[in-house]
């Protein structure tokens, strides 16, 4: 007896039935069967579930003899299932990578419940990804398992089946089986939670919930959409055999309610000519299931008053008046803006007449974000070593919170950021500014930039307008005029900036200053930053970073970290940093620290005992810590052919190089990644690229560039330098953690 039976029916999704089944086989967690409805479908349907089950003997094909609709589709599914728990998925749905895992390791915790809520997450054709926005209600702090009357917030989840695991054994107790018609779910969650003696829920997402362009069913304008008044009926047909569940009706009142004005409101369900006829059966449903007792918000208070009243004009008219509204307010949004750029312009303009104030310097970092990267070092080296000039930060108002005490303020748009732009002798940002700068006589303009590169950067993007996009080369330029120093690390960043910046800039090979700190930080630091992290005590913590990808649609990474982490054993834990790019997490959960939004990199850096990337440029910053690096270079070839590289990184890497998730397993496993020959790669590779990150890069900038010295601290060479040790570097031998397991890893097919 298999632990899941999963229930895919199939009806006209021929293009995306491959990609559902396939997330279903290729669970971590193999102890299942996939019971695949063939729902008399006219197209492939029916020969892909086939293949499927000539491939794997855990396909169970149902091939019914005529269509009958999701609903007794997934009845035909329930009557072969053999599973301890059921799940439900859409055929134009997917399982997201180890959920089987997962849910399987909550139904332990909870002693095995009736029902089993996990998360899910729309995902559009554009590629963008949006989790459930009532996912608050799965938190699985708390007791658990639980009555529904514990969690009466889970009704707020929206209704489906396929977001849920359930007994077997319960479900053929309760007797419950999926209707015909449209909005099947709804008879069957409502009863499924109101009945279980026992639920938990997983704060994780299971399922990529497709969102079609085109041919959702419940998008169609059909007279099918009446089937919602039925499926109520069912629902209070439940509630009446059952008296102990009588105490649903007020909630379940309420949310048939909403349910008929959704569809109501919803632009193309109802053929024209049967909106009021809908909004009569409504009225009449409203007055046979009222029932006093479950408040009602007031923002929905006006719509169930409608309902209640079969106002089907004065509906429609409320509709046309708030569109309205809407219009009008959009309209005056647009002109007062315009008004206000306007104003802030001529601001600009006039601020530009004021004299330029000596004492101030104005900094930045990646257009808006937070205090950090080379500015931020900077900004901090200006107060220590020129404690006579001001300083201010730009940051958007979300990311003010990294802004340290010191600097002033200022938000980007505001008259005190012109002011800022106008008035400063000083201008620091690793990006450009606003193109509308106008650099005056007198201003000084330091590019800090951010990062070695590796990929082809500035003009050379001409031949790569996959990468390029839209990119303005022209602006671009006019940018590179207004610089007037530029920073570098090494030789081969100073070659390449001034090829593809071309200008009238000095270069100032004298380090990056956010890479001081790995020379002037304490081991007492690296525990504090451990310890802010949660990084437990004696673990290995391996930072994950990988970089942005032009190439690929959607950015998620095509490592399975928690799978890495099984595979390593439990003392070691992955800090996942995703490209700032990237919205979103890489991984959530476990020994999986998602750290995508911590504002330092430095000091993430400085957590970490080794470094896992791609082809990010931090590679260049790690090496300055001397900590061992592995590079994953699984897409090369693709990345290289449309981004374009300055050099291959296979033939001259920090460290030792996987070409495979499983080979990066392997480094890890047998110790290579802290081997001899890693040790020797990234000697070599930090003489190429860290020769001026001595820990005085952001001292010499600000002597140069604000007190006007020529003589700067000779550079601290490689070979003296003393960056501050990883936590294993300092643990004592006997504490030294070594990965489990065989020396060479590899996952059975």
């Amino acid at each position: 007896m298999p632990r899941f039976s999963v229930i895919v029916p199939a009806y006209k999704v021929q293009a995306y039935l491959h990609e559902c089944l396939e997330s279903v086989l290729c669970q971590s967690y193999p102890d299942l069967e996939l019971i695949a409805v063939d729902d008399r479908s006219p197209d492939a349907c029916g020969e892909i579930i086939d293949e499927f089950a000539a491939r794997d003997p855990r396909v169970r094909p149902v091939h019914l003899p005529e269509n009958v609709g999701l609903g007794r589709a997934r009845n035909a599914g329930l009557a072969e299932a053999t599973g301890d728990y059921l799940l439900f998925l859409d055929s134009d749905d997917t399982l997201t990578p180890d959920a089987l895992h997962a849910i399987a390791g909550r139904l332990k915790e909870t002693d095995e419940p009736d029902v089993l809520v996990y998360d899910y997450a729309h995902t559009y054709w554009t590629g963008e990804a949006e989790r459930n926005k009532f996912s608050a209600h799965l938190t699985e702090q708390g007791p658990a398992p639980f009555r529904l009357e514990d969690r009466p917030g889970l009704l707020r989840v929206l209704m489906v089946a396929w977001n849920k695991a359930y007994r077997r054994e319960f479900v053929e107790r309760a007797g419950l089986t999926f209707p015909s018609g449209y909005y099947e779910d709804t008879p069957w969650t409502y009863p499924a939670l109101m009945a279980a003696e026992s639920i938990a829920t997983l704060d994780r997402v299971c399922v990529h919930y497709r969102q079609r362009r085109r041919g959702n069913i419940l998008s169609t304008t059909s007279r099918r959409h009446f089937d919602v008044f039925d499926q109520y009926d069912r629902v209070f047909a439940f509630i009446e055999e059952r008296p102990e569940l009588a105490r649903w009706r007020p909630v379940l009142f309420r949310r048939m309610v909403d349910h008929f004005t959704t569809v109501f409101t919803k632009q193309g369900r109802l053929p024209r000519g049967a909106r009021a006829e809908f909004l009569r059966r409504a009225r009449a449903h409203y007055r046979r299931y009222r029932t006093p007792g479950a408040p009602v918000p007031l923002r929905s208070r006006l719509r169930h008053t409608l309902v209640h009243l079969g106002l089907h004009r004065t509906y429609r008219a409320i509709q046309v008046a708030a569109t309205l509204r809407r219009r009008t307010h959009k309209l005056a949004t647009k002109l007062v803006r315009a008004l206000r750029a306007g104003l802030l312009q001529a601001h600009y303009r006039i601020q530009l007449r004021l004299p330029l104030r000596a004492d101030r310097a104005v900094f930045a970092a990646y257009w808006g974000r937070g205090h950090g990267c080379n500015p931020g070092a900077l900004e901090t080296a200006f107060r220590t070593f020129a404690p006579q000039v001001r300083t201010a930060w730009i940051a958007r108002p979300e990311h003010e919170d990294t802004v340290p005490p010191g600097p002033r303020r200022v938000r980007p748009g505001t008259a005190a950021y012109w002011t800022a732009l106008a008035r400063s002798k000083y201008l620091v940002n690793n990006v450009n500014f606003d193109r509308r700068l106008v650099k005056r006589p007198g201003q000084v303009f330091v590019q800090t930039q951010h990062g070695t590169p590796l990929k082809h950067m500035g003009l050379d993007l001409q031949e790569h307008p996959a990468a390029a996009g839209d990119m303005d080369f022209e602006e671009l330029l006019r940018g590179v005029d207004k610089w007037d120093y530029v920073l570098s690390p090494n030789r081969h960043t100073t070659l390449t900036w001034e090829r593809v910046y071309p200008g009238t800039y000095t270069t100032l090979e004298y380090g990056y200053p956010r890479n001081d700190v790995f020379q002037q930080a304490t081991a007492a630091d690296v525990a504090r930053v451990r310890e802010t992290l949660g990084i437990p005590h004696g673990s290995v913590a391996i930072l994950y970073a990988p970089t942005h990808r032009d190439y690929r649609r959607t950015q998620r990474t095509t490592l399975d970290l928690e799978r890495i982490l099984r595979r390593l054993g439990p003392r070691f834990v992955i800090l996942a940093r995703a490209h700032y790019w990237q919205p979103g997490a890489l991984s959530r959960g476990g020994r999986v620290l998602d750290v995508s939004g911590h504002p330092s990199v430095e000091s993430l850096c400085l957590a970490a005992d080794a470094l896992v990337t791609d082809y990010s440029s931090i590679m260049f910053d790690y090496a300055n810590l001397d900590r061992p690096i592995v590079i994953h270079a699984d897409d090369w070839e693709a990345y290289d052919a449309v981004r374009g590289t300055y050099f291959d990184l296979r033939a001259f890497p920090p460290g030792a190089v996987a070409r495979s998730e499983d080979e990066l397993i392997d480094i890890f496993a047998t110790g290579h990644w802290r081997g001899a020959r890693s040790a020797r790669l990234r000697a070599v590779f930090r003489e190429r690229f860290c020769p001026y990150d001595d820990g005085h890069a952001a001292e010499r900038v600000v002597r140069h560039v604000v007190l006007g010295e020529t003589e700067q601290p000779p550079v601290v060479p490689l070979g003296e330098r003393r960056p501050v040790p990883s936590a294993l570097a300092c643990a004592s031998p006997a504490t030294v953690p070594h990965p489990s397991g065989p020396p060479t890893v590899t996952d059975p097919l």
